[in-house]
């Protein structure tokens, strides 16, 4: 089944993407196709990713707190959280020098000489991310806000105080942990029947996307949007592979086999925060990883997991720099790979998330907003790479904290919970 599904996607994903592109450069003048099948496309495809949304924040309030309530003791919660967050936080600084690195050795828009001079800006009122402000409002005042505001920090902390709180009851908590279990049974099975209308929402994502790009505008930037793309796939398909299979002990082939679905649903989507799902049945089903891990790690790596997006701001405002004929100083690099690092972090889980952050880090090195015009035009192929590379990141973590933890469950073992 995950293989027929897998396949539907990607046929959906090529076939829309080769609608959409005869439908731009043959019948781009016929105001009928453009208004009708684009524009039904476009709705068809939003539609696909509103209610892959919808389950999101209940599916991540739910899964939290039955992963706490499944620990042992909170001795392995400090120690599950803290697994999870440094890896995390590792993985993304591993990126950030990565990519500073590469692009420093290729130098993306040199040459370019764009139209636009750099020159320097006034940054008295912008500010990055206050990481102590950040921490702080970890902690909401109003529960109801956080959750119609989707603030996903503040949810995680709810859902583990939750957690937290029932699992202290010891006995008297049954009830309530067999609540959420039952909740939590009822959202994946939500999550498997829409997960059966993927290939059609991926196709229409796709047309659209299809029958919208321009040409030229890619052209001009080629070389700096085939960098990003490279190493986004050298990241997921190499580096994450080599990592689980150095720390968890599984095959680099058997990890890009089980991530594929995966892969392929972010990059219709182009959303963290929309493949939760896909993501929660992947490290469950598919690699065994334990609830309670799962659970906390998924939703966790969606809000803070953001080596892709770490990736595409980094080259991206070396892009911008040298296309402009900025000069980065060798003693700036420190300071832009922290400010990358809280940018990745704030950039949250939807598309166009990271374009947002790459504005802030060019008023903030004196560079020009225009260039902006420049990364939004071509912001959604990045953005899909982007995507792949925090999910499947996400997955890889769960995966080596799961095999520390002897959290990693066998199919046997499976059936016989489920039974």
């Amino acid at each position: 089944m995950d293989k027929s599904l897998s396949s539907r996607i990607f046929i959906g994903l090529f076939a829309g993407l080769l609608l959409g592109s005869a439908i731009q450069y043959l019948l781009g003048g016929n105001e009928w196709v453009n208004g009708w099948v684009v524009g039904t496309a476009s709705g068809v495809g939003g539609m696909f990713v509103s209610l892959i949304k919808l389950m999101v924040i209940p599916l991540v309030y739910i899964s939290i707190v039955c992963g706490v309530c499944e620990l042992k003791d909170v001795a392995s919660f400090g120690r599950l959280g803290s697994k999870t967050f440094f890896l995390y936080i590792g993985n993304t600084v591993l990126a950030i020098t990565a990519a500073l690195t590469v692009g420093l050795l290729l130098q993306p828009g040199l040459g370019a000489h764009l139209p636009l001079a750099a020159q320097a800006v006034d940054i008295g009122d912008t500010t990055t991310p206050d990481i102590g402000k950040m921490i702080m409002n970890i902690v909401p005042s109003n529960p109801i806000q956080a959750f119609a505001s989707g603030d996903m920090l503040q949810i995680i902390f709810m859902a583990i105080l939750t957690g937290l709180a029932i699992q202290a009851l010891d006995h008297r908590g049954g009830p309530a942990v067999n609540t959420f279990k039952i909740a939590n049974e009822v959202m994946m099975k939500l999550v498997g029947l829409v997960m059966k209308l993927a290939p059609y929402g991926v196709f229409a994502l796709m047309l659209q996307l299809g029958a919208t790009m321009e040409a030229g505008t890619l052209l001009s930037v080629a070389s700096y949007v085939v960098l990003v793309v490279a190493m986004l796939v050298v990241w997921i398909f190499l580096v994450y592979p080599l990592l689980v299979w150095a720390m968890a002990g599984v095959k680099p082939s058997e990890f890009r086999r089980k991530t594929r679905e995966q892969v392929l649903f972010s990059l219709s989507t182009a959303s963290s925060n929309a493949t939760i799902p896909v993501t929660m049945r992947t490290v469950v089903e598919k690699f065994g990883v334990s609830k309670s891990i799962a659970g906390f790690g998924v939703p966790l790596g969606a809000t803070m997991n953001m080596s892709g997006v770490s990736i595409y701001i980094t080259l991206a405002t070396l892009f911008v720099a040298n296309a402009t004929g900025a000069t980065i100083h060798t003693g700036d690099l420190l300071a832009i790979g922290f400010t990358v690092l809280i940018l990745s972090i704030g950039a949250g889980g939807v598309p166009g998330g990271g374009v947002v952050m790459i504005g802030v880090m060019l008023m903030q090195l004196g560079l020009p907003m225009e260039a902006l015009a420049i990364i939004m035009a071509v912001d959604r192929i990045n953005d899909m790479f982007c995507t792949s590379s925090n999910v499947v990141g996400d997955t890889a973590v769960c995966v080596v904290v799961a095999k520390s933890e002897n959290g990693i469950e066998t199919v046997a073992e499976q059936e016989q919970a489920a039974a």
